[in-house]
């Protein structure tokens, strides 16, 4: 009976052992992660650290620093604008696009040429150099010697920077300058669609959009000039003719929102005219 019983109490060990060790088994459940930073602020945070990003900002404030000042020193004409503008871009064109026009920038980034993040950053930019080319050559000008009473009864007067006409003494033809704008830089908006779709070389590339800008001021100063307006086709240029004033709307709609609205068509109907093979 002793014999039995021990082997009883033998076969039933095992199985408390199984009990046990079915006991301290443990569940390892994955906690979930706590997400580090939104969709929207994780994008600026790798843009505002991208170096190629910040190299592009610096172009495009280069580059808008020189248009400006050409278009200061020239007076505005349109073949002094072609040449300056031919220039940056093949300057600067590989690190930003050279958009160097806040209108532009618009355009590309409506037909998603570019991102919002950085058409925020190029606008700045742009109107920070064209501030910033008005400074310097204001600078200069205040440097000049006054003309003395004699020279003024020659016809010499004294030295002073190209500007934009005043809107203000327009008088019911503001409409006049505001599609004069809108269809210049619609044009303008047509050949930066083309040099950015189609693959060619950056000369190539450079003459395009060049000579997009010598019509395009061709055709809007003359008929700006029939009102006695000044065409500009660069929101951030204006402010270095000081074409902007606080005292009407219509400065801000025509130099600014004008050239916004041209650019944008002008970018869809070159899209529109290349279909889907662009």
């Amino acid at each position: 009976m002793a014999t039995k019983k021990a082997a009883s109490t033998n076969k039933k060990a095992p199985a408390k052992k199984s009990a046990a060790a079915k006991s301290t088994k443990t569940t390892v459940t994955t906690a979930p992660v706590a997400a580090t930073s939104s969709t929207l602020s994780g994008h600026i945070q790798q843009s505002v650290r991208s170096v190629a990003l910040w190299r592009a900002l610096g172009a495009e404030l280069v580059g808008t620093f020189l248009l400006a000042g050409v278009v200061i020193a020239g007076q505005g004409q349109p073949i002094f604008v072609l040449f300056a503008l031919v220039g940056i871009i093949l300057t600067l064109g590989a690190i930003s696009g050279a958009h160097v026009n806040p209108a532009i920038t618009i355009g590309a980034l409506v037909t998603r040429r570019i991102g919002w993040l950085r058409a925020i950053g190029y606008i700045v930019a742009q109107c920070l150099g064209a501030a910033l080319a008005y400074v310097v050559l204001n600078g200069f000008i205040s440097g000049a010697d006054a003309v003395s009473a004699q020279a003024q009864a020659y016809g010499q007067t004294a030295p002073s920077l190209f500007a934009a006409a005043d809107v203000a003494k327009l008088t019911g033809k503001e409409w006049f300058v505001f599609f004069s704008e809108l269809t210049g830089t619609a044009i303008l908006g047509l050949a930066y669609a083309s040099a950015t779709r189609v693959v060619r070389d950056r000369l190539t590339g450079a003459f395009t959009i060049g000579l997009g800008i010598f019509t395009a001021l061709m055709i809007a100063v003359s008929a700006a000039g029939y009102v006695a307006a000044t065409a500009v086709i660069n929101p951030a240029v204006a402010i270095a003719l000081h074409a902007y004033s606080w005292t009407s709307i219509w400065p801000f709609a025509i130099y600014a929102l004008a050239p916004a609205i041209g650019a944008v068509i002008g970018f869809v109907i070159y899209d529109l005219l290349r279909g889907k093979e662009a």
